[in-house]
């Protein structure tokens, strides 16, 4: 309400005392408050202070919500869209399972694709999180903080490797490093390389910059559309030589696994770090100390600045019961310490 202050100041001259408890009659119905007289109408500018008010609450609510949290999402409770390095299919499969049976209100839903796709769906809201054989660059990292402002978490879980499989009608099954560069760069015209992809996918990526020491693969080189694929081909092809990663072959409580180990066998590849001659397979030992050339890790990567599930599922992985299932897995866990002991086997 606007209060007629002008009788009652005097128009300025001093407050006028006499005038309080008098009524004054102007348009409209009389009112007496606190001896003050008052007109019928609200003034504008009480109008505007409650809707600025008001939209200032609309606005600080709306802000609260930074558009990549569900409103009901708890660590216990939610759905996370993951993208995953098919290559890492099985033991991630395995993961989630455990991890949806320990949290019953929580859906993990995994999309398995080639390396360079993952990273290309963590630039959209849709892709909280990835599980890659890389963490990010500095140019990357700049990217999410300026596009998403924050910085993503980035961390190891386990070490992989490479695994080297060969048809079983094959003679050569060991091989030194130089005959494993010479079939990938087309040196060697004996042999048939197989890979999950010829561009984007982990596997490819670790040949050309590990392998080939950032030469491009040969024309030769066989291209799949997965793990599954380079199995099935080099078990039908005498002459093939294929390039998988060890947990789709190393866990040998897996009834798909064992069958896998019954089409093809795996190759022996020159130990870097042993003396003398000495050709080793792709096992946990091998992998933990080194022994095994072509070993590389396992990241994660996740956009989430709250608590969510997925930081949730990040803890279970780094925790006991998901590095157990990366060991299962022959995988080497990053964050558990394991002893490695030399036992002998007597006849």
């Amino acid at each position: 309400m606007r209060v007629d202050f002008r009788h009652i100041y005097n128009n300025g001259k001093g407050f006028n005392w006499a005038q309080t408890n008098s009524y004054l009659r102007p348009r409209g119905r009389k009112y007496r408050h606190y001896g003050l007289a008052v007109k019928n109408y609200f003034c504008p500018i009480f109008y505007r202070h409650i809707l600025i008010g008001v939209a200032t609450c609309l606005l600080l609510v709306s802000c609260g919500n930074n558009g990549n949290k569900t409103p009901q999402e708890t660590p216990n409770s939610g759905t996370l869209n993951i993208s995953v390095d098919e290559s890492f299919r099985p033991v991630i499969d395995s993961q989630i399972k455990v991890f949806e049976s320990s949290f019953p209100n929580v859906k993990i839903i995994p999309h398995y694709k080639a390396e360079a796709e993952c990273f290309r769906d963590l630039t959209t809201d849709s892709t909280r999180m990835v599980i890659v054989t890389r963490g990010l660059s500095k140019e990357e990292e700049k990217f999410y903080i300026d596009s998403f402002h924050l910085t993503p978490t980035v961390g190891p879980l386990a070490y992989d490797a490479i695994a080297v499989i060969v048809n079983n009608e094959s003679k050569d099954s060991v091989f030194e490093i130089k005959a494993i560069q010479d079939m990938l760069d087309g040196s060697d015209q004996q042999h048939q390389p197989v890979m999950d992809g010829l561009s984007a996918t982990s596997t490819v990526r670790y040949a050309m910059d590990s392998i080939l020491k950032g030469k491009p693969l040969g024309r030769d080189v066989t291209a799949a559309r997965s793990s599954e694929e380079v199995i099935n081909y080099v078990a039908t092809n005498p002459r093939a030589v294929g390039f998988i990663g060890v947990s789709w072959i190393g866990d040998q409580d897996d009834p798909k696994q064992v069958s896998f180990l019954k089409k093809v066998k795996i190759a022996s590849l020159r130990c870097v770090s042993c003396l003398g001659p000495t050709y080793v397979k792709p096992y946990q030992a091998n992998i933990a100390l080194r022994r095994y050339p072509l070993v590389r890790s396992l990241y994660y990567i996740l956009k989430e600045n709250y608590s969510g599930v997925g930081n949730n599922f990040v803890n279970f992985l780094q925790f006991e019961r998901g590095q157990l299932i990366f060991s299962r897995a022959y995988l080497w866990p990053s964050k558990m310490s394991f002893q490695v002991r030399d036992t002998q086997i007597d006849n």
